[in-house]
């Protein structure tokens, strides 16, 4: 189906899609802890089955799931996959929401860090500084020696570790991999990893999880469907700066829902991974770097750079 190019509809649909995956995000919250983490990123992955009918192409065959032009990259894409689903999930039940957002949204300069190691990108003065920015900002919310840290913050961070790599192998694997591929492979890994786990310890949800469980895989699916149209309407450059949106949905659902509250400090950090993300994305567009596709992953955290189909659209620049 063609999309019609429409900047402004697909950074509408952008804000949409990122609203979408607070919800998802909050349903994670709102279980508590009660469910094990695995369990629910199997039975959300399940639910994320949902979105590939959207993601088929007209020319691909259901074959594609776990067809790939690089067997290697697709099985480390497909650990991360796993990884970056149960770290978030984590995450969300361990800390406040604005909190596991500061975390997972140093994304971006992780995604700098690794392209230098791995894609021997030549990264210039500003990214740099866009990264030690972004690092300032958790270490003013974080405040290392004067709070208490906990497996919540380790998950945040490996659930944007995890991502950005995920990200270096889209990059890497280029523009001929069919979505297809690249979705199924987080899928996968997702039932298979979360899957065996729950298997050492199945806890039998009530209907009111079941409900919790369901939103989050289905909004999840929606999110993904969304972006990937946005992507398809408006230029990576526009569509991706619309992530941070997450975080006044985190502030509000912290507030009206879990009781949580943000001080002077932390949102002094907000604000500074805020500002090192969008700066590192406009050096990306300045510098022509091309950024992955929309929709590749079950783990909602992992759609924070997106970009335009070849096919459909020109590339930022």
């Amino acid at each position: 189906m063609t999309v019609p190019h429409s900047p402004l509809r697909g950074v509408l649909v952008a804000f949409a899609a990122y609203a979408v995956f607070a919800f998802s995000d909050a349903s994670i919250k709102i279980i508590d802890g009660a469910i094990p983490p695995y369990q629910i990123a199997f039975i959300g992955a399940v639910f994320g089955i949902a979105a590939l009918p959207f993601i088929k192409a007209k020319d691909d065959s259901w074959l594609d799931i776990v067809r790939t032009q690089n067997r290697t990259l697709w099985l480390v894409r497909m650990v991360c996959g796993a990884i970056g689903a149960i770290a978030s999930i984590i995450a969300f039940t361990e800390l406040p929401m604005a909190e596991a957002f500061c975390l997972l949204f140093l994304l971006p300069s992780f995604v700098t860090i690794l392209s230098v190691i791995f894609l021997k990108e030549d990264v210039r003065w500003q990214r740099w500084a866009a990264v030690i920015v972004g690092f300032a900002g958790v270490v003013v919310v974080l405040r290392p020696g004067f709070r208490e840290l906990s497996i919540g913050h380790l998950a945040a961070a490996i659930g944007g570790i995890v991502a950005a790599i995920s990200i270096v192998i889209l990059r890497k694997m280029g523009p001929a991999e069919k979505r297809l591929s690249l979705y199924g492979a987080a899928l996968i890994g997702t039932l298979g990893v979360s899957g065996v786990l729950t298997l050492s310890e199945i806890v039998v949800p009530t209907p009111g999880q079941w409900l919790f469980m369901a939103s989050y895989g289905l909004l999840g699916a929606a999110g993904n469907i969304l972006l990937m149209t946005a992507a398809r309407m408006a230029p990576a450059n526009l569509v991706a700066p619309p992530q941070y949106s997450q975080m006044l949905w985190a502030i509000a659902f912290g507030y009206l829902i879990f009781d949580d509250s943000i001080d002077l400090p932390m949102a002094a950090g907000i604000v500074l991974i805020a500002f090192s993300g969008l700066l590192t994305l406009a050096r990306e567009k300045k510098r022509g770097t091309a950024l992955p596709r929309a929709v590749v992953s079950t783990d909602n955290q992992a759609t924070l750079a997106t970009a335009t189909e070849p096919e459909d659209q020109p590339a930022a620049g």
